[in-house]
């Protein structure tokens, strides 16, 4: 049944590549459109309203980044993981700012690429069948996790995709402990120490866009993850 396949956007510049995770894909029963660029990748995004991105970051024409900046425009739920030969932490926190969801480093397994989609594909569409509260009152903030905004004294912050994700778990879990490993699994696809360090970097941030408000506090549990208390 077409319908119940899961639509994907692949945008590789390596043609030899492209195929051989066109043809893996097709067999594993997904529908794929490829584009071997950032502007053809953004045209059919829109054209075609894709399940679930797949992109390649060094293209020519526009990179991965950009294009996901501009997708993160006007959409910010449909999941995108990147493939990247880079390896600097910079480039990979980078890609989750613009609303990355996961990546995989090249060379990377054909199967794990098609787990990695499914799971993205099975989040997202928890995520709209769900009917969970997306507005929660922070001290004198006010954070929105549709918009992606925190507001405090009629100023507002735009939040990246994976702040706004970790703050909604702070908030749905106040003053309670929210799990490292389970924040790692479930945004980044892996608990290793690399995603461990990113995930603290995001902490850092929303410490910082949280501190108007001194009652607020994100507190660190050695060893099991971070807890947001208002006082």
């Amino acid at each position: 049944m077409e319908k119940d396949k899961i639509k994907v956007l692949l945008v590789e510049d390596e043609l030899t590549l492209a195929m051989i995770i066109k043809d893996t894909l097709e067999e594993s029963d997904f529908i794929i459109h490829t584009a071997a660029d950032g502007e053809e990748g953004l045209r059919l995004f829109f054209e075609l309203s894709p399940d679930v991105v797949v992109a390649d970051v060094m293209m020519p024409r526009m990179d991965g980044f950009e294009m996901v900046r501009r997708i993160r425009q006007t959409d910010k739920h449909t999941p995108v993981l990147f493939l990247t030969a880079r390896s600097a932490i910079s480039d990979v926190v980078e890609g989750f700012e613009l609303g990355a969801n996961d990546y995989l480093k090249k060379p990377f397994g054909m199967q794990e690429l098609i787990v990695r989609i499914k799971a993205l594909v099975g989040k997202a569409f928890t995520f709209t069948e769900a009917k969970k509260e997306t507005r929660f009152e922070i001290g004198n903030y006010i954070f929105d996790s549709i918009t992606q905004v925190l507001s405090y004294a009629g100023t507002k912050q735009e939040l990246s995709h994976r702040e706004s994700e970790i703050l909604k778990r702070l908030c749905e879990n106040r003053n309670q402990v929210v799990n490292t490993q389970n924040v790692l699994l479930e945004l980044w696809g892996d608990d290793s120490f690399f995603n461990s360090r990113s995930l603290h970097v995001f902490i850092t941030k929303l410490r910082h866009k949280l501190s108007q408000d001194e009652r607020i506090r994100i507190v660190n549990v050695r060893g099991i993850g971070y807890k947001m208390i208002v006082n």
